[in-house]
């Protein structure tokens, strides 16, 4: 067996897939941990990122799926799960040399790689849920998150379409990443903090203010005979709180 390591990035991913027929490799395992035991696989190949093979197995893959199918595939990417970038490889093969369908669901990686673009999609659906944007200084609505898979890219055009005419940034601490939006384009951004946290001088004056009328707001409309917290819980899961204002004590 191959080890193929990439850069780590979707092009990286795809050009992986290029190298697999171009150097007519057998069994491959892919990762973009650099730091795998060499010794554990037959041999090493670096992956080196080239624009126009990853156009190239794109444009491959678009001919022979939908485009749901096509981003199942790059949901499981974003998953960042170890198994995922082989999965998604052996997936490919099988599409361009045994004709694989999208709706062949007895293959054991079609289904997996489904499986897993759910999940990456449920967490999604939350993030467009639960982040909250705080005022700062230069009014700009900034928002923090640590969502269980690297969801940014999935979300950003639902935000620029909701919020076009404010400025805001989306920043992911898990991953040390955001975007960032100038009411013209979204673009990705990085910044560190001091101590890993948001100075609270950055926020406006008024935002103090704000998040307590929401805090009050939600503590006016909840009805305690009303309250079910194992629902609660299914639908808002605890490790979400701390990024929910509502959920924030004074």
């Amino acid at each position: 067996m191959t080890l193929l390591t990439f850069d780590g990035s979707w092009y990286g991913l795809l050009c992986c897939i290029f190298d697999v027929y171009d150097y007519k490799l057998g069994a491959v395992y892919v990762s973009a941990d650099t730091h795998n035991q060499t010794d554990a696989f037959g041999s090493e190949r670096i992956v080196y990122t080239d624009p126009e093979h990853a156009a190239r197995v794109s444009k491959g893959l678009a001919g022979k799926l939908s485009a749901k199918a096509m981003g199942d595939l790059y949901a499981c990417f974003l998953s960042e799960l170890p198994e995922a970038p082989s999965l998604i490889v052996r997936y490919a093969r099988a599409v361009f040399s045994n004709g694989l369908t999208e709706n062949a669901f007895g293959n054991a990686d079609l289904l997996k790689v489904t499986q897993i673009a759910k999940m990456v999609s449920r967490e999604r659906h939350r993030m467009k849920a639960f982040i909250r944007f705080q005022l700062t200084s230069d009014n700009i609505f900034f928002a923090e998150i640590e969502p269980d898979f690297n969801v940014i890219p999935l979300i950003a055009g639902h935000f620029k379409g909701r919020y076009a005419d404010q400025e805001w940034i989306i920043y992911d601490k898990r991953r040390k990443y955001g975007i960032y939006y100038d009411l013209q384009k979204v673009e990705e951004v990085q910044f560190t903090f001091s101590e890993g946290k948001i100075n609270s001088n950055v926020f406006a004056e008024s935002e103090a203010l704000y998040q307590n009328m929401w805090k009050d707001y939600f503590k006016h409309v909840s009805i305690d005979s009303r309250k079910n917290t194992a629902l609660h819980l299914r639908h808002v899961p605890k490790r979400y709180w701390k990024h929910l204002i509502e959920k924030q004590v004074y």
